[in-house]
């Protein structure tokens, strides 16, 4: 098996924080997407939406997308489980995955590509959309803030997926500017330094 990565994407650091946490190592090529290397007719063979990260099994079959990446090697390595251990978890660990992906990735993907220029060479611009996005990541954290009162973790004090997924979501936001603050969000601080501090999150 190998993965097509681009180092410096959030979602790739998904898969290589999960990969940590479970003591795998894997074989890594990179696809340069800021030169388009990624919207080739070859990588596009991998992936139709020729995004990062990409999968490769060694019969040839391709998985897109970080979290059916992570679900496929959960279902090979189920331990430590990271998905949820019984079906409470588990559906806890699934809502606080899909809100780090609705309410923080996306959101703040979508500042960075408006707002930044990156893409703006393969997509058109709407600022204004990309300022609003980044304005609805910075009300989540709020959200967040208040869930973490009580909770070491996403999920009570559990460490899963989801947390990886906000870590990753969180660091991302460095590019636009979007961080939590001491004073406004201090269980969010907290969770995000307790996190960092994983080995992991090196990865």
């Amino acid at each position: 098996m190998r993965i097509y990565e681009y180092t410096k994407a959030p979602n790739c650091r998904r898969v290589r924080v999960f990969l940590a946490e479970k003591g795998l190592d894997m074989e890594f090529v990179q696809v340069d997407i800021a030169s388009g290397e990624n919207l080739t007719p070859e990588y596009r063979a991998r992936d139709a939406n020729a995004k990062v990260p990409v999968l490769e099994l060694s019969d040839g079959t391709c998985i897109a997308e970080s979290v059916a990446i992570q679900r496929y090697l959960e279902e090979l390595h189920p331990e430590p489980a990271l998905f949820g251990r019984d079906p409470r978890e588990r559906a806890l660990v699934e809502m606080w995955n899909r809100r780090a992906d609705f309410n923080l990735m996306f959101n703040i993907g979508m500042n960075f590509q408006h707002s930044s220029g990156f893409f703006a060479d393969r997509m058109e611009l709407f600022p204004e959309f990309g300022r609003e996005c980044g304005r609805k990541a910075m009300q989540f954290l709020s959200t967040l803030d208040q869930h973490l009162a009580s909770s070491p973790y996403l999920v009570d004090e559990y460490y899963s997926v989801a947390d990886i997924s906000m870590l990753c979501a969180l660091d991302f936001g460095k590019v636009v500017k979007i961080r939590p603050d001491t004073s406004e969000h201090p269980n969010l601080v907290r969770w995000h330094t307790a996190v960092s501090q994983r080995p992991s999150a090196r990865a």
